[in-house]
């Protein structure tokens, strides 16, 4: 009898130790999880395009685009993941061609400029902004003439359009599955969809 108290009360002793391992581990996690919640939580955006926070602060005061900064951030993200000489890949919107800018600066610059001219041309419409910073300006008319709202529905059309009009399909690729089966392969018809994404991931851990 003695024997089988003994035996139950070293596995009870057993089970509080091990309990308490567990609470303390739990413990240290959530500590440290509250200690560095900012940096923990943001791990879906780069440390290269968080390092070019200033510069983006930079310019968006310039051109009075602070607002937007979270989502110059998240285009950033998704044009380069900040790798590069040209971030923001705004070459082409500042020469008329891919390449020719070789200074991270100048990308910014040039990018937080051209989407301050995208968003005053959408009249505040965040998404239409957003995609016309892919697709182009050209892409605000076409929607004013439509529905006059930004759509999935009309940055599929809009690509497909395109796509189907350009003398040379050669110089553009369908890198998404999805934009094969609507034949769709100019510019990127998620790109509002994935920016956003990445700008809730920055506001959220911002609070």
């Amino acid at each position: 009898m003695k024997r089988k108290t003994k035996r139950a009360i070293k596995q009870t002793m057993i089970i509080i130790v091990v309990l308490c391992s567990a609470l303390i581990i739990l413990s240290i996690l959530s500590f440290e999880k509250n200690k560095h919640p900012y940096q923990i939580e943001r791990s879906l955006i780069s440390d290269q395009v968080l390092a070019y926070e200033p510069l983006v602060d930079k310019y968006a005061r310039l051109y009075h685009v602070t607002e937007y900064e979270d989502v110059m951030l998240a285009m950033m993200m998704q044009e380069s993941g900040g790798r590069g000489n040209d971030p923001m890949q705004s070459s082409e919107s500042y020469c008329g061609h891919v390449g020719c800018i070789e200074d991270p600066e100048l990308s910014i610059k040039q990018g937080v400029y051209y989407f301050s001219k995208t968003i005053e041309a959408a009249d505040g419409d965040i998404e239409l902004a957003i995609q016309s910073y892919n697709f182009g300006r050209g892409f605000i008319d076409y929607v004013k003439g439509k529905s006059g709202n930004y759509t999935q529905e009309a940055a599929i059309d809009f690509s497909q359009k395109m796509y189907e009009s350009a003398p040379d399909k050669s110089i553009y690729s369908c890198l998404r599955e999805e934009a094969k089966k609507y034949n769709a392969c100019y510019g990127d018809i998620y790109y509002v969809r994935d920016v956003m994404e990445y700008k809730e991931e920055l506001s959220e851990h911002k609070r």
